[in-house]
C-alpha cells in the first residue's frame, strides 16, 4: 500500500476514535441518566402480567434482577415501564440478550400506561411505537422484524445477533425524527410527519420494555434528554 492509501487509513481510524470520544463525552456530561440501577426495580413499574406460578406452584416475579441484569421471565403479556418521567426528545440506550427460541421483546418509546382492558388502545405499538425485539438473527426485515417499528416501518437490515449473544440498541427521537441503531448499525431514519399513518403520533411519553413471552436480559439501560435547539 502506497503512502496516500496509509495516510487515509490513519485519518479515517482518528476519525472513528474521535467520533467515539463524542458519545463517551455526551454520556458523560452530567445530562445522562441510568434507568436502571442493577439491584431493584426502583423507578420502573410493571404492567399487564406481573406474575407466574413456578414448577412447585408459587407466585414468581415476571420481572426481577439477577446478577445485577433486569431479567423477563417471559410468563403472559405486558410491560415493565420507567415511571422516572415522560420524555420528548432523548437518546436512548439499551443492551438485550435472548434466551429461548423464538423469543419475543420490544422497547416502547413516547408511550403511556398500559391498560390491560384496552390493550390495543394502550400497547405502544398501537398508541406510539413499539421498537420490535425477535430471535430472528439472519432472517430478512419486514416490518416486524427485530429494529422494525412494529407494523409500520420496516428496518433497513435485520442486524441481530444470534440467540444468547448481546444486542445494542440506540434510539434518538427527536421532534417527528425517529432514528433506531442496532449493534452499530442505522436501520431506522423516519420522519413521521411524512407519514400519514404516522403523523399523529405523540411526540412525548414514557419508555418501556416487552413481556411478550420471551425469556431474556436487559443491562446499560440509560437515557439523555436532549435540549431545545440541540443535536443529538
Amino acid at each position: 500500500m502506497n503512502r496516500l492509501g496509509l495516510t487515509a487509513m490513519k485519518c479515517t481510524g482518528l476519525a472513528f476514535l474521535f467520533s467515539l470520544m463524542l458519545v463517551a463525552a455526551a454520556w458523560a456530561d452530567g445530562s445522562q441518566s441510568a434507568l436502571f440501577n442493577g439491584k431493584d426495580l426502583d423507578g420502573w413499574l410493571a404492567e399487564g402480567v406481573k406474575d407466574y406460578k413456578d414448577k412447585d406452584g408459587k407466585d414468581q416475579p415476571v420481572w426481577s434482577v439477577r446478577d445485577g441484569l433486569l431479567h423477563c421471565q417471559g410468563k403472559g403479556f405486558g410491560f415493565l415501564r420507567s415511571t422516572k418521567r415522560e420524555y420528548a426528545d432523548f437518546e436512548f440506550h439499551v443492551e438485550y440478550r435472548m434466551q429461548n427460541a423464538k423469543c419475543n421483546s420490544g422497547i416502547g418509546i413516547r408511550t403511556q400506561a398500559f391498560d390491560p382492558k384496552k390493550s390495543r388502545e394502550t400497547r405502544p405499538s398501537f398508541y406510539s411505537y413499539e421498537i420490535q425485539l425477535f430471535d430472528d438473527h439472519g432472517k430478512p426485515p419486514d416490518v416486524h422484524s427485530t429494529g422494525s417499528l412494529y407494523r409500520y416501518v420496516a428496518p433497513r437490515i435485520n442486524p441481530s445477533k444470534p440467540l444468547g449473544e448481546w444486542n445494542a440498541v440506540d434510539i434518538v427521537c427527536q421532534g417527528p425524527k425517529i432514528r433506531v441503531t442496532i449493534n452499530d448499525e442505522k436501520i431506522i431514519d423516519v420522519d413521521q410527519s411524512t407519514i400519514a399513518e404516522l403523523k399523529n403520533k405523540p411526540l412525548k411519553g414514557y419508555v418501556c420494555l416487552q413481556n411478550h413471552g420471551g425469556i431474556l436480559d436487559f443491562r446499560n439501560i440509560r437515557i439523555r434528554e436532549i435540549k431545545a435547539n440541540a443535536g443529538p
